[in-house]
């Protein structure tokens, strides 16, 4: 079994408390001895020994440092906003897939509005709790949302498209593929997405949901570009 990984904000430390303390010794009751990972978020990762338990804290022995370059190209998820916790599953699969990079996509035919910061900050907790359990040395970045006209996708998971994402031509460096809402992607905004030098993709003959479209559209990337 694979070691737990725990965020912190800097690799130096040899005291685990805060959330993650708690987490690793009142919820997973880890007792001396025994082995875990510290991660940044940066690339930075570092093998401890537990030294000491207390209350909601760990005291450290670190075994090692090590530094992971980011990936690249760099695969961006343009995630069209959805009802509900859609989003935030979608987010926690694309997380585990690889994603490394999630722009909020308030569509046209999007159904929940954000009013507030508090669906961004479930997002950002999201990716974060996901890329602890895949144990990524980078947590991928939840930026503020953009629009229709800000954007500039390579390619666009669209039902009626021709184009297959698993043969298409992929470009020379970052890849940004946009995922529509439950309603899908408006015509007017294909036709800005095309003008912008998108190109029209489909995944295979069966329509996928929100939540699920661009996790399935990273595994295809992640076997074309090598990383799976």
């Amino acid at each position: 079994m694979s070691l737990p990984l725990f965020l912190v904000e800097s690799l130096d430390t040899e005291v685990l408390d805060g959330p993650e303390g708690h987490h690793a010794a009142d919820v997973m009751r880890l007792r001396v001895g025994e082995r875990l990972l510290l991660g940044d978020g940066r690339g930075g990762v570092a093998s401890a020994v537990v030294r000491a338990v207390g209350r909601g804290r760990l005291d450290l022995v670190i075994e090692q440092r090590r530094y992971l370059d980011p990936p690249a190209p760099r695969l961006v998820v343009a995630q069209g906003i959805a009802k509900g916790d859609r989003g935030e599953l979608a987010v926690q699969a694309m997380t585990e897939a690889g994603v490394d990079e999630i722009v909020p996509w308030p569509a046209a035919r999007s159904v929940a509005r954000w009013k507030d910061g508090r669906p961004l900050h479930r997002w950002r907790a999201a990716a974060r709790e996901a890329a602890k359990q895949a144990r990524r040395a980078w947590v991928p970045v939840v930026s503020d949302p953009l629009s229709t006209a800000e954007l500039r996708p390579t390619f666009v998971l669209h039902e009626e498209a021709t184009a297959r994402l698993s043969t298409v031509e992929l470009p020379v460096g970052d890849v940004v593929v946009v995922v529509g809402p439950e309603g899908g992607i408006a015509p007017e905004e294909l036709a800005v997405f095309v003008a912008a030098g998108a190109v029209p993709v489909r995944l295979g003959d069966t329509v996928l949901r929100t939540s699920t479209a661009g996790v399935a559209a990273l595994s295809v990337l992640s076997v074309r570009l090598g990383r799976w």
